[in-house]
C-alpha cells in the first residue's frame, strides 16, 4: 500500500467508522468470546510478501472485531469510560498522518505551544487557580509515578537520583484505602517499597481518609524515625468513588512540610461543572492534580492532565538534558519531555484543541449533567424494587449495589451469579468491586454517546435478570 491507495482506503475506514458507531446498540457489549480464540485464528509467522489490503480489511472483520469488547457502546457502565468523541478522532487521525515526535520546543513547536494552551483551558474550565501548570500525560498512573519520584527528591533534599536510595532515610507515604492500585506500583517504581506505603481507612458517606488517622499515622512515623514524604489524595476513586476531604488533608500536609497529589483521574473532569466543585474543595493548596480527558471528557486515551504547583520541582526531579536534546539560541521555551517519564512524546494537545472547539464547555458540562441525573435516577429506582440494596450511594455517575433478597444465604455468590448473567446476556456491561468485605456491582455512566434510553435498558436488564434468578432459586 502507498499513498495514492491511501485516500481510498481512507473513505472506506471513515464510512465503517460512522457505520460502526451508528449500529452499536445492536451489538452485545462485551466480547462473548472464550479465550485464545483469536489467537487461533491468527498465522504462526508474518508473511515474506506483501499481501493485499483487501484480504487484510477482510480479515479485521472476521478475526479482529468479534473479539473486540466494545468500550465506546452506549451502555458500557463497566470500569471508566475510555471515550473517542467523533472530533476526537478526526484530530487522531490528523496526528497519525503528521506523526509528530513532540519532546522538545523545536521537534514540534506548535504541539508544545497548543499543549500550554491547552493546560491553560483545562485549568480555567476547572476553576483551578493559575498558579497551576499543566502537562499532558500518557496517564494518570504515570502522573502519580511522577508525583511520587518529586516527593521521594523532595523528602531526601534532591538526592535520591544522584546518590540512590541506599543508605537514606526509610520515607513513608500515605494514602487513602480507596486509591487506585496505580499508587502502589508507583510506590514500587520509586524504589520506595510496598511497606512503606500506609492506607488509611474510609469514614463517612464519602469514603475519605480518617483525618485523625491519617495524622496519628504521620506522627507514629515520626516518633520510629522514618520520614513521611508525601500524601496522595482522591477525588473519586475507582471503586466507589471515595473523595477525600482534600482541605483537611492539605492543611495537615502543611503542618507536617508534606507534598500532596491529588488523584482525580475519573471525577475530574465532572468539575467543569461548578456545582460538583464541593468535592475537591481545598484543591487549590495541593502541590498537583491529575485527570484524565481520555475518560470522560471525550478524548480518548491516551491524554492524562497533570497540573503541577511548581514545575520547576517536576523538571529537577525528572529532566536530563545531554547535549543532542538542547535547543540553542532560544530563550524561553517549555520541553514537556522535561516534565514526563517518557522522552518521546505523541501529539495529544490537538485533541483537546478539537474536542473543546466542537462541543463548547456548555455541551460538554451538559453531558456531564446528563449521566450524573440519569444515574441518580437509576440509583433510586434500584433502591425500590425487592432484593435489591444500594450499598453506595451515587457519587457523581458512579454507585454500588447487590442482590440481598430476605432469607438470600450468600448474598456475595447470589450478585456474582447476578453480575455474570447480565454481562453473558451483552445489553449492558457493569464490574464488580468489595464493600467492607461485601461484594457489589459498579454502576458508572461516562459515555459521550449515552441517552436516557440506554438508563431504561440497564433498568431493565438488571431487573429482569434478577427476577429470573431470585425464581429460579425458589
Amino acid at each position: 500500500m502507498d499513498w495514492q491507495d491511501f485516500p481510498g482506503w481512507g473513505r472506506k475506514v471513515a464510512d465503517w467508522a460512522a457505520e460502526y458507531h451508528g449500529s452499536l446498540r445492536d451489538q452485545p457489549v462485551r466480547a462473548p468470546l472464550t479465550p485464545g480464540a483469536t489467537l487461533a485464528r491468527l498465522p504462526g509467522s508474518p508473511p515474506e510478501t506483501p499481501e493485499p489490503m483487501e484480504a487484510i480489511w477482510q480479515d479485521f472483520h472476521d478475526i479482529v472485531m468479534p473479539g473486540i469488547t466494545h468500550w465506546q457502546h452506549p451502555r458500557f457502565f463497566a470500569y471508566f469510560n475510555s471515550n473517542a468523541a467523533p472530533a476526537s478522532v478526526l484530530a487522531e487521525y490528523l496526528t497519525a498522518t503528521v506523526a509528530p515526535i513532540c519532546m522538545l520546543w523545536q521537534t514540534s513547536p506548535s504541539a508544545t505551544e497548543m499543549e500550554t494552551r491547552m493546560m491553560e483551558w483545562l485549568r480555567d474550565a476547572l476553576g483551578l487557580p493559575g498558579g497551576f501548570s499543566g502537562v499532558i500525560q500518557d496517564s494518570a498512573s504515570s502522573a502519580t509515578l511522577a508525583a511520587v519520584l518529586t516527593m521521594r527528591e523532595r523528602a531526601l533534599g534532591w538526592e535520591g537520583n544522584r546518590q540512590g536510595l541506599a543508605g537514606q532515610p526509610r520515607l513513608r507515604l500515605y494514602t487513602s484505602a480507596e486509591a487506585h492500585s496505580s499508587v502502589e506500583r508507583a510506590i514500587w517504581i520509586a524504589g520506595i517499597g510496598a511497606e512503606n506505603l500506609v492506607r488509611i481507612p474510609p469514614q463517612g458517606a464519602l469514603r475519605g481518609m480518617d483525618i485523625a488517622a491519617l495524622r496519628a499515622a504521620i506522627e507514629a512515623d515520626l516518633a520510629a524515625g522514618t520520614r513521611p514524604a508525601g500524601i496522595i489524595a482522591c477525588t473519586g476513586a475507582t471503586g466507589v468513588g471515595a473523595c477525600d476531604d482534600i482541605a483537611a488533608v492539605c492543611a495537615l500536609a502543611r503542618e507536617f512540610g508534606l507534598y500532596v497529589h491529588v488523584d482525580a483521574a475519573w471525577a475530574g473532569t465532572a468539575m467543569l461543572c461548578e456545582e460538583f466543585r464541593p468535592l475537591w474543595a481545598g484543591v487549590e493548596e495541593a502541590d498537583s492534580v491529575v485527570f484524565n480527558p481520555h475518560k470522560w471528557l471525550g478524548a480518548q486515551f491516551d491524554c492524562s492532565a497533570h497540573f503541577v504547583k511548581s514545575p520547576e520541582d517536576l523538571t529537577r526531579t525528572l529532566a536530563i538534558q545531554p547535549e543532542y536534546l538542547k535547543t540553542h539560541g532560544a530563550e524561553g521555551i517549555v520541553n514537556y519531555s522535561e516534565w514526563s517519564i517518557p522522552l518521546g512524546r505523541r501529539f495529544r494537545a490537538l485533541k483537546l484543541w478539537f474536542v473543546i472547539r466542537a462541543y463548547g464547555l456548555e455541551g460538554l458540562r451538559g453531558m456531564i449533567r446528563n449521566h450524573v441525573a440519569w444515574t441518580q435516577s437509576l440509583a433510586e429506582r434500584l433502591a425500590e424494587v425487592p432484593g435489591f440494596e444500594i450499598v453506595t450511594q451515587p457519587i457523581l455517575s458512579l454507585f454500588t449495589f447487590r442482590l440481598a433478597p430476605e432469607g438470600a444465604t450468600d448474598p456475595d455468590a447470589l450478585t456474582l451469579r447476578l453480575l455474570t448473567e447480565i454481562n453473558d446476556d451483552g445489553r449492558i456491561y457493569l464490574t464488580q468491586t468489595k464493600v467492607d468485605g461485601r461484594l457489589v456491582i459498579r454502576f458508572t455512566a461516562g459515555q459521550f454517546c449515552a441517552e436516557k434510553r440506554d438508563f431504561e435498558t440497564a433498568f431493565e436488564a438488571v431487573t429482569g435478570i434478577a427476577a429470573r434468578l431470585q425464581e429460579e432459586s425458589r
